[in-house]
């Protein structure tokens, strides 16, 4: 091969080169080795037209757009990677032009990496909390706990507030029963606000097997043909039960941990929940910290390296959807929308997300961040004991110079986050100073 020439404007670069007639032939040759399967010609059988036959009647050069494609890996290792262009995605194919000799010349057209010129990266000031974890925390999770092993019976007296009441209802407008206004054997929680303002309340003081109409006004901000109407539900009470909640104390920490003392379970939880609340404030501090040296950074952002950050983002959320048991198109629709409108949703945070890749990239250049093979192996099992995995097979999901490329970003971002300087959020300084 031969390069004719290479112009570069701004993000974009052209290049023209010249295929040797043996590398064009080669790839002609397995196109139509692929495609003469599919075609018939009269007196052959389907799949063993001569080469020479198809291209007398559809063209000489019928195969050479998918014999390109055959050599397309060659001819960018030549033209794109041993040029030193870096070329972000697929190049474009804008032209192609073949002489009397058959020797092809084609033109690619593709984005490049940008120039980045990097801003402030070290020594940022960058608001981190403190973390905290509140009584009414310890408590809620006490609460939960004691919910977790809590126990029900069925009652038989009078319903009252707390209690789980069984009901069949039917609600009726003018005498006419509504749409939506019917259930039974539904179970209740009295004092929870689940149903109509009131209705809860007059539940109360009803026996089982008793049968009553309640009077219901709709609020005005209810839906709109319901809203502020006046109705009548009867309502049948069919069973009463109630929850068993354990006291919270010593008896109550041997049952469900390994504490002898309630007070060793609450220093426990009150343990575990700052480490957490500690993790999630690393976390966002690390976060605001790559944020804050992407906007100092200067760089003309091609789109395409938007584009394969949006890509990105919108494939791992179709695979959080997916574990979840939706698709993209049904989230799509559940949120009104459709895969554009939520591709444009992410753009915001894709572009966002890729200046900051640009950004921890020029640090790696910058400050020589190095990865060496045992760091790579020592990932590999890292990521073996984390995922209950053989090392090989993660080797066969993970390629090496992926993992390359991860590792030298999260030493680029460390060299962000360790000279940067924690300062108290502005909230908690106005709230100290009142």
């Amino acid at each position: 091969m031969n390069i004719k020439s290479i112009e570069k404007n701004g993000n974009q670069a052209t290049i023209v080169v010249e295929i040797d007639k043996e590398l064009m032939e080669s790839g002609v040759q397995k196109a139509y080795l692929k495609a003469r399967k599919n075609i018939m010609i009269p007196g052959f059988r389907k799949g063993k037209a001569p080469r020479k036959m198809i291209e007398s009647m559809y063209g000489a050069h019928v195969f050479y757009e998918d014999g390109l494609e055959e050599i397309f890996p060659e001819v960018y290792e030549f033209a794109v990677v041993k040029q030193d262009v870096k070329a972000v995605g697929r190049p474009s194919l804008t032209d192609m032009d073949i002489n009397e000799e058959n020797i092809v010349t084609i033109t690619l057209t593709t984005d490049i990496y940008p120039e980045v010129t990097l801003g402030d990266y070290k020594g940022l000031e960058v608001e981190k909390a403190e973390a905290t974890v509140s009584d009414e925390q310890v408590d809620s999770e006490l609460n939960r706990m004691a919910q977790n092993v809590s126990s029900t019976e069925t009652v038989e007296r009078a319903a009252e507030m707390g209690d789980t009441a069984n009901i069949d209802f039917e609600g009726f407008d003018n005498g006419v029963a509504f749409a939506g206004g019917k259930g039974e054997n539904f179970d209740l929680k009295l004092g929870s606000g689940s149903f109509v303002p009131g209705f809860e309340e007059q539940v109360v003081g009803m026996n089982v097997g008793e049968e009553k109409d309640i009077d219901i006004t709709f609020p005005e901000d209810y839906h709109a043909e319901l809203a502020g109407k006046a109705v009548v539900f009867h309502v049948k009470l069919n069973k009463v039960t109630v929850t068993n909640i354990p006291a919270l104390d010593d008896e109550f920490a041997k049952d469900v941990s390994e504490f002898e003392t309630l007070e060793e379970l609450k220093a426990d939880i009150r343990a575990k929940a700052l480490e957490k609340a500690q993790k999630q404030i690393d976390s966002a501090f690390e976060q605001a910290c790559v944020d804050k040296a992407a906007e100092n950074t200067t760089v003309d952002m091609p789109k395409s390296l938007v584009e394969l950050e949006l890509d990105s983002q919108m494939e791992r959320f179709g695979y959080q959807l997916q574990m979840s048991g939706y698709s993209m198109d049904q989230y799509a629709k559940m949120m009104g929308g459709d895969l554009s409108t939520m591709r444009n949703a992410f753009r915001p945070a894709a572009e966002k997300q890729a200046k900051a890749n640009v950004t921890l990239a020029k640090i790696v250049e910058v400050e020589g961040i190095t990865v060496t093979d045992e760091d790579i192996n020592a990932e590999y099992e890292a990521m073996a004991k984390q995922y209950e995995m053989e090392v090989d097979k993660i080797k066969s999901m993970v390629a090496a110079e992926e993992l390359k490329t991860n590792l030298e970003t999260r030493k680029a971002v460390k060299v962000i986050v360790d000279s940067a300087v924690a300062v108290a959020p502005k909230a908690e300084e106005a709230a100290s100073e009142e």
